[in-house]
């Protein structure tokens, strides 16, 4: 079974902002996938269908960005994911571009907080990310404040096609392996 998590934040006044980007991209996989992502397991939001055959677990975690490990950890235990080969993490990237999207099998977190936990409690960073470009930060704004901000209507039009493309890439990382993925999308 795949092990796919997107990261942001829960509660209605962090939709669709910057930081938000894994859990648009899993409410999109869902949709797509006809998979109900409503059940509370391990401090996150899952639900399970399948890809091509293969059983996966769309997640996301409730714990708040910078705690995602406390979700991650204990989903990939309880279910016997390894992360080297099973868990797909969807987040977004301020060193992207906005509407880029960057797909590495393993690294270091960079300087996303959200990240960088669930890297400190997995105790490695090889396993699969799909990275979604949000821009650089304006040099006038904090970066906390940058990432909770929300799109400008040319930005969010450039964000929905990325969502689009980092959830056909998920799709395509479980059915073709993350190699042939890094080469069609990267």
């Amino acid at each position: 079974m795949y092990l796919i998590v997107g990261l942001g934040n829960p509660t209605k006044e962090y939709e669709k902002t910057r930081h938000n980007m894994g859990f648009d991209c899993i409410d999109l996989l869902a949709d797509k996938l006809g998979i109900k992502v409503n059940k509370s397991r391990f401090s996150a939001l899952v639900g399970t269908g399948a890809v091509n055959g293969e059983k996966v677990m769309l997640a996301k975690p409730q714990t708040f960005m910078n705690l995602s490990g406390n979700a991650v950890r204990p989903l990939a235990r309880f279910y016997r994911i390894d992360p080297k080969d099973k868990l797909i993490v969807i987040y977004d990237d301020s060193d992207l571009d906005v509407g880029r999207i960057r797909i590495r099998k393993q690294g270091s977190p960079g300087s996303h907080n959200g990240m960088k936990h669930i890297t400190s409690v997995l105790g490695t960073g090889d396993f699969c990310r799909v990275r979604i470009g949000i821009g650089k930060r304006p040099e006038y704004m904090d970066m906390a404040d940058y990432v909770l901000s929300r799109f400008n209507k040319e930005e969010r039009a450039k964000v929905e096609e990325a969502q689009k493309e980092a959830c056909e890439a998920v799709i395509d990382i479980i059915k073709d392996g993350v190699d042939r993925a890094m080469n069609r999308y990267n």
